[in-house]
């Protein structure tokens, strides 16, 4: 079962295709915005992706950080980014143990991929999740949803 909004949200070390290690529990006082898709090179997922990029500038401004996880290797990781024409935020690799951060979220599928799911929370203030929602597979997110969330976050922590 997902984790729901005020539940605490789980740390987890994984490897991003930016060719560094990322732990979650490192951004203090940054707000998060932690994306499960299911897998790279798929369409749904690749919009998603480039969405994020291309507000990426907004979510900067906000002090937010976008880590995206699948159960893909590395270097898939970092042959899609190409593919997409580049991403600067991380695109981290859930794949040794396979799937063990999707786990403690609680958006395991059966067939080894994850849901489509997003979970925005800031580490250090209360660490509890402020957004939870998973969406059906071939639904693409929409970018408004965790800017209102991220936005309604920072009048409760000012």
């Amino acid at each position: 079962m997902p984790l729901k909004i005020g539940e605490e949200a789980p740390d987890f070390e994984l490897d991003s295709h930016l060719g560094h290690k990322v732990r979650v529990s490192s951004f203090r006082n940054i707000k998060n915005v932690v994306v499960f898709h299911p897998l790279a090179w798929t369409p749904v997922c690749s919009n998603q992706m480039q969405n994020y990029e291309s507000d990426k500038k907004w979510f900067d401004s906000h002090e937010t950080h976008i880590l995206a996880l699948s159960v893909d290797a590395v270097p898939a990781k970092v042959g899609w980014a190409k593919s997409l024409g580049g991403i600067s935020y991380d695109l981290l690799s859930d794949f040794h143990p396979k799937g063990l951060a999707a786990e403690r979220y609680g958006v395991t599928r059966d067939g080894g991929i994850t849901e489509r799911a997003i979970f925005v929370f800031v580490v250090g203030k209360s660490g509890t999740i402020v957004f939870a929602k998973v969406y059906n597979i071939p639904t693409l997110p929409d970018n408004a949803e965790i800017r209102q969330a991220l936005e309604m976050l920072e009048k409760t922590i000012k």
